[in-house]
């Protein structure tokens, strides 16, 4: 079996076509056929080391990815009737687990993590959907605003923060979303109710739409302290990698993290849904051959990207 993978840590050119043992699915678990791995800032982190000390009882080769799209070949023992062989699937796979990451011909997921794909996608699109889409939901969840409150989401044109504005909108929430200036419309086409400007002073332009600030913060955009002056006395700032304050005026600092939610099965089968039903926005900035990875880490990095790079396995040889 081929995968893409690194045996040590570096730039883009770590990145190489490697030989794998074919794996088994074992019990409670599905093997899938990878179509399409969706490329994300969490593969870049494995490929730096940024994930070094999750890997430190594992011998390389890592393989990357998160978000895969395929379909099912094998199911193990104990699995219930809800998949079957030959079922198109996505599914939310544990880069660090005992079985690696997305990039690869064939993957061992629990069959936990493995939900129908949106009917409606083809396997670059679908592949774009969970990880990203199930952290905007974590975060959510984790404010756990009532209808009618106000939200703000920053790094509002990203993967994540595309899919927390669609999805705090059909929360039925407010929304006060950050872009730049070529990004407002995109971002209003999310659903934004208010657009304000993106960058360092994103914060004064949040606290011009709600001038006592807003109850709770999506910071997809990772400005951590510079965000804090748009958030009310006692609101909560919801963050993506890891930082967790100090933060002023009884502001909440709350880290969260996708792999709490890997086996969040009706979760994840929610947010397949709202995609085939157009509620969330599945976004695809290019499709690489899968051998191309390093082409596609080199894009990710340089910035600008408005949706996600795949790489194709179904040709990978």
């Amino acid at each position: 079996m081929k995968a893409i993978g690194v045996y040590e840590y570096g730039g883009p050119e770590v990145l190489q076509v490697i030989d794998l043992p074919e794996p088994q699915a074992g019990p409670g678990e599905v093997r899938i056929r990878v179509h399409a791995a969706a490329v994300s800032p969490t593969d870049v982190m494995l490929r730096t080391g940024g994930h070094a000390v999750r890997l430190q009882d594992r011998r390389p080769p890592f393989i990357p990815g998160m978000d895969a799209a395929g379909v099912i070949d094998q199911i193990g023992l104990g699995c219930d009737d809800r998949l079957h062989v030959g079922q198109r699937v996505i599914a939310l796979v544990l880069f660090v687990g005992e079985h690696g990451g997305a990039y690869a011909e064939q993957i061992v997921v629990p069959a936990a993590s493995v939900v129908p794909a949106p009917a409606n996608a083809d396997f670059p699109a679908a592949s774009t959907l969970l990880m990203n889409a199930m952290t905007a939901r974590l975060a959510l969840d984790t404010l756990g605003l009532p209808a009618g409150a106000t939200v703000a989401v920053t790094g509002a044109a990203g993967a994540v923060g595309g899919y927390a504005v669609e999805l705090a909108k059909a929360d039925g929430l407010r929304v006060i979303a950050d872009a730049a200036p070529h990004d407002a419309e995109l971002v209003r086409g999310f659903g934004a109710d208010h657009v304000v400007e993106r960058g360092a002073d994103v914060a004064a332009g949040i606290r011009a739409v709600a001038p006592d600030g807003v109850v709770g913060l999506v910071d997809a955009s990772h400005q951590q302290a510079e965000v804090l002056g748009a958030i009310a006395d006692g609101g909560t700032l919801i963050e993506l990698r890891g930082w967790s304050g100090p933060a002023e005026r009884g502001i909440r600092v709350i880290p969260v993290m996708v792999p709490d939610r890997l086996t969040d099965t009706e979760g994840l089968a929610t947010l397949g849904r709202q995609a085939e039903n157009g509620v969330l926005t599945l976004r695809v900035a290019d499709v690489l051959p899968a051998d191309e990875a390093t082409k596609a880490h080199r894009l990710l990095e340089a910035g600008g990207l408005r949706g996600r790079i795949v790489l194709d396995f179904s040709g990978l040889s």
